[in-house]
């Protein structure tokens, strides 16, 4: 088996478990994984807390200013088994999966200086190859030449009940139907944007994991990287 280290994107819709198996990839593999997702996500809540962003409104100048203040980067905690965002010298894991983070990134995410600095330090993190990268427009903008593309997606509904599960289970206080609602827009957004909109690559494999388990879908996404290594 030819011993390359892959670049392996894994694009899809909101809360369709990109990240789990994305995760569970690389760890199989001994890559690198990158959460793409998380850095818009920092990107969001350091705008939440520096005012930037105001009931869906964006200071969009004021946001150029602090563009290249904002740092991101992640650890990998042994001990939790589990991937950490920093946000500058914050560790901000938790803080950016809650609603009103989710509530503005999609906003956040289609400014176009915004994208073209989280591509600019997606290509950088992952020139070498060995990563897993988790996004949007991973396999159409940032690695169009990556060597295995998945587009993974699932109902809205099992979708929203998944991401409903995860948060009431840390104790967030939300409705399914606010989750679905969310979900839906996002979805929206992603799709209708000016710049990089949310699509399956030409050549990515398509997988609906709506009655798929994780277990079952790791196996199929590893068969289909196994294949490429040959």
């Amino acid at each position: 088996m030819n011993s390359k280290k892959l670049t392996i994107a894994v694009d899809g819709h909101s809360s369709c478990g990109k990240s789990t198996v994305a995760k569970s990839i690389a760890k199989q593999l001994g890559y690198t994984y990158i959460d793409t997702g998380a850095m818009y996500r920092a990107v969001t809540l350091y705008c939440i807390k520096n005012n930037i962003i105001n009931n869906g409104v964006i200071d969009e100048n004021k946001l150029k200013e602090h563009l290249d203040k904002i740092k991101i980067h992640f650890t990998y905690d042994k001990e939790k088994d589990r991937y950490l965002t920093w946000l500058n010298d914050d560790l901000i894991e938790n803080e950016i999966r809650e609603i009103e983070v989710s509530n503005n990134v999609s906003l956040i995410s289609k400014i176009g200086f915004v994208r073209e600095r989280m591509v600019q330090l997606q290509r950088e993190m992952g020139k070498n190859g060995g990563v897993v990268m988790d996004g949007r427009d991973i396999g159409t903008v940032v690695f169009p030449d990556a060597d295995v593309k998945i587009f993974m997606t699932a109902s809205a509904d099992i979708r929203a009940q998944r991401r409903y599960d995860e948060l009431t289970a840390k104790g967030s206080k939300v409705s399914f139907d606010e989750i679905k609602k969310n979900i839906e827009e996002r979805d929206f957004i992603d799709q209708n944007r000016e710049i990089a909109p949310l699509k399956q690559a030409d050549n990515a494999i398509l997988i609906d994991n709506s009655n798929l388990t994780r277990e079952e879908q790791l196996n199929k996404i590893l068969e289909i990287i196994n294949a490429a290594k040959k």
